[in-house]
């Protein structure tokens, strides 16, 4: 899935520089800054805003497809684990550890040992991120956890337990049955309390970020990954990522396709400017020789 570079673009060394990188994930940081304090769940409530409100009912409509198509099946998958508390901890420290840990080293990776395709991968993971940033905004998504959850939670947020719903009573159940797993089992830290919860957007579950940067690991490293084990390791990791999200009540398993289409977006796009760049690039050498 690497760009194709012609034979000017491999005379071509491509020089990258850490504080460009960085600048550029500053400049996100503090897009995703605006969008969460403008739409976070941290920063409404149900009377200055109808976030929790729009949030609450998505979810329901997201219930409702995953009904319809007969594949709603995120709170028997989770109730399955629960009687195992240690798995389920580790399956919390997984969910707030490794999105980050791993797309970094892989993003450190590419930097060092695949400079000429490097910006092409940069590119997917930024406009990637960019276009579900977009989707939090536009789509806000209650997560499974917090359907039943009351409101207001303790940071001010809203959870789904005082909205009046249709699908509360569906097959005679009082609730929908999630878990919050974090609050009820530990992990890393709490998304309802502390700086976890100012500095996160708890309505932002569609598309999964988790699933769209595990898959954008696959792919930047499937052609350095030789051996048979570590390409297996690859793709088991989104896996094991969608298996996480459910398990711990984040996500519905249509944020994960959600996130796997604002992959492939960002991938079309992303190699677009990158070939892009490498022909304007070309081009200005072939005019100034010198250069």
């Amino acid at each position: 899935m690497d760009a194709v570079k012609d034979t000017s673009a491999v005379q071509r060394e491509h020089r990258t520089y850490w504080w460009k990188e960085a600048l550029i994930m500053g400049v996100f940081y503090l897009f995703y800054s605006w969008s969460r304090n403008l739409f976070g769940s941290a920063h409404i409530s149900l009377e200055t805003g109808d976030t929790p409100l729009r949030a609450f009912h998505n979810a329901e409509r997201i219930i409702q497809l995953e009904r319809a198509i007969g594949l709603f099946h995120e709170e028997s998958v989770q109730d399955w684990f629960l009687p195992f508390r240690g798995f389920i901890r580790f399956w919390n420290t997984y969910y707030g550890t490794a999105h980050f840990l791993v797309t970094f080293a892989v993003f450190w990776i590419l930097f060092v040992k695949r400079k000429d395709v490097f910006p092409q991968w940069r590119n997917t993971l930024a406009i990637t991120t960019a276009l579900a940033i977009i989707g939090f905004s536009l789509f806000p998504l209650m997560p499974p956890r917090l359907l039943d959850e009351p409101c207001p939670t303790k940071n001010g947020g809203y959870g789904g337990a005082c909205i009046e719903h249709e699908l509360r009573n569906y097959n005679g159940a009082e609730n929908f049955g999630f878990v919050d797993t974090v609050a009820e089992f530990g992990g890393p830290w709490a998304f309802n309390e502390g700086p976890a919860a100012s500095l996160s957007n708890q309505y932002a579950a569609m598309p999964s970020l988790h699933i769209g940067w595990s898959t954008w690991c696959v792919f930047a490293l499937w052609p350095i990954a030789k051996r048979r084990w570590a390409r297996i390791a690859l793709f088991l990791y989104p896996a094991t990522t969608l298996l996480c999200i459910v398990v711990t009540g984040n996500h519905f398993w249509l944020d994960g396709l959600g996130g796997l289409l604002v992959f492939g977006l960002g991938y079309v796009i992303g190699t677009w400017l990158h070939n892009w760049n490498h022909r304007r690039l070309d081009a200005r050498m072939a005019s100034h020789p010198a250069l």
